[in-house]
């Protein structure tokens, strides 16, 4: 969904601003970007590369019109209930989450992190890479240890990795396509592209997801 920023509201943070349309799935913890229960995917244009890149975000620290023109997309975005991101599924299925309130920080960390690996044609991360991503996601409850073991299964050498099962090494929904394999009303991958972030607008925001606690 394609939002246009408000005017005078250059104190408002990307968090509080996500949190006041409604997708209440980006958490408000430290407010100092120490926990990661704020991070959020944003994708830029980059002119001199002719592509899209992806970072993860901590969207406490954010200002709201740092975000001008890019897209946005939450832990609402990549999956519902009914239809859960594989890295949601995964992170459930191995009891990663007990209090959950920083388990959409997680999700969006690596998400991104895979998301830039399969658009960069890298293919999966290693577990260092992955737990170099997770260094500034803190959880108090699990002890990490499922954390790590549900993202295991997105990580190279494993053959049960889900980047090896979808065919991202070459083509369908992988390193090729750039697309994060999500599927269906879980894959944002299909919505945005080099030309249309660009097109976005000097004024405009594409956020992607939908409310959800």
């Amino acid at each position: 969904q394609r939002y246009e920023l408000p005017i005078g509201r250059a104190e408002c943070t990307l968090l509080q601003w996500l949190r006041e349309e409604g997708l209440t799935g980006t958490k408000l913890g430290c407010g100092e970007g120490g926990c990661g229960a704020c991070t959020v995917m944003v994708s830029t244009y980059e002119p001199e590369e002719d592509k899209v890149v992806h970072r993860s975000a901590n969207a406490c620290l954010t200002p709201l019109y740092a975000v001008e023109s890019c897209q946005v997309v939450t832990v609402e975005g990549i999956g519902t209930e009914k239809n859960l991101h594989p890295i949601q599924e995964k992170l459930a299925n191995v009891h990663g989450s007990q209090c959950g309130f920083c388990t959409p920080g997680f999700v969006m960390s690596m998400y991104s992190l895979y998301r830039h690996r399969v658009q960069e044609g890298k293919g999966a991360p290693t577990m260092e890479e992955i737990e170099d991503n997770l260094a500034g996601n803190l959880c108090r409850c699990t002890g990490y240890r499922p954390i790590l073991e549900a993202f295991r299964h997105f990580s190279k050498g494993n053959d049960e990795s889900f980047y090896t099962r979808s065919g991202g090494v070459s083509g369908g929904n992988g390193a090729d396509s750039g697309c994060c394999g999500g599927g269906g009303e879980g894959c944002p991958c299909k919505e945005v592209s080099p030309s249309e972030v660009e097109e976005n607008g000097k004024s405009h925001t594409k956020a992607n997801g939908k409310s959800h606690t």
